[in-house]
């Protein structure tokens, strides 16, 4: 599987694209402009950065998804996890749930969820 190590600002730049794919080059320029304040040469170099992560592809000045959302997303949870809660996913939820009370049915999704990746 490949992996993806993107900065915060390379992530915020990827939700653009996932919201916005397909999206002409120009268009993109436009919307980190107006969403993150970044200038025409700074969309571009990232955008190059993106492809040549093999995340993004920018054919006739149209930029295309290779990288799912959900793949890079997971990535960056699991290597979070793994660096902040030294892989421990307990860990991970005692903190997130610390002072936190759930809903019955956000406690049936957490079951349901644990159960289908349960191994055997």
């Amino acid at each position: 599987m490949e992996t993806y190590h993107l900065s915060n600002s390379e992530y915020r730049f990827m939700q653009i694209v996932w919201r916005a794919a397909p999206v002409g080059s120009g268009r993109l320029v436009e919307l980190c402009a107006r969403e993150l304040g970044w200038k025409k040469s700074t969309t571009y170099t990232v955008l190059k950065k993106m492809c040549e992560k093999g995340l993004l592809q920018n054919e006739n000045s149209t930029v295309t998804v290779l990288a799912p959302q959900e793949t890079v997303t997971a990535e960056a949870a699991g290597t979070f996890v793994e660096q902040t809660f030294g892989g421990s996913l307990p860990g991970f939820l005692a903190a997130f749930m610390s002072g936190r009370k759930l809903t019955e049915a956000e406690a049936e999704d957490l079951k349901r969820l644990i159960d289908a990746h349960r191994g055997g």
